[in-house]
């Protein structure tokens, strides 16, 4: 089960770090640029999380594995830029698979800690979204958390399904089922044009 936890962290931090990364090749920033970008987006949301519940050094500061999966990630994204570059939306598919493994990642920590399934399921969001709002913010743009779009909510869906289906399928297919729906939601609410926006 570890080991499962791991893979998840270790693919999250992969994909956050793409799309980091390929946010700064969009704004052309220069190489230290495109990698600080990633690196942010990766752990940003994981170290807030681990602040708040008072895990400290943060998890990336204990294992230097993270720094290495980042700039493989940033690497990576360089090497085949132009294929990114050819698919359509290649960012958000970065991204929502980032949300989707880091919510469950996020939620399973604070789990740990003892603290309750609300605050579980919030601190679930947070470590999912807030990479993704301090990439933006670099990169100028306004953060997906803050635009009409289904963005948080999928987290706070997908947290709130793992809780209730852990007992009934055990907790890897509970895992697997949780990220699985918030990646559909999210994929599904963009395609679809699904947003929580208050109409006048």
């Amino acid at each position: 089960m570890d080991l499962f936890i791991l893979t998840i962290d270790y693919a999250g931090t992969f994909v956050f770090a793409i799309s980091g990364a390929l946010a700064g090749m969009k704004q052309q920033f220069d190489a230290f640029g495109v990698f600080i970008l990633g690196l942010v987006t990766a752990i940003g949301g994981g170290t807030l999380r681990d602040l708040l519940i008072g895990s400290t050094p943060v998890s990336w500061m204990q294992n230097t594995t993270y720094i290495y999966t980042v700039l493989a990630a940033v690497v990576f994204t360089y090497l085949f830029q132009k294929h990114f570059r050819r698919l359509r939306r290649s960012m958000f598919l970065f991204d929502t698979i980032g949300i989707a493994l880091y919510t469950i990642l996020g939620l399973q920590k604070a789990l740990f800690f003892g603290l309750s399934a609300e605050i579980c399921v919030m601190l679930g969001m947070v470590s999912a979204t807030f990479g993704g709002v301090i990439r933006d913010v670099l990169s100028g743009t306004v953060p997906l958390i803050f635009r009409k779009e289904i963005y948080a909510s999928a987290c706070l869906v997908g947290g709130i399904l793992f809780l209730l289906t852990d007992q009934w399928l055990g907790e890897v297919a509970g895992m697997a089922v949780a990220i699985i729906t918030v990646f559909l939601i999210r994929f599904f609410a963009v395609r679809r044009h699904w947003s929580l926006s208050f109409k006048r």
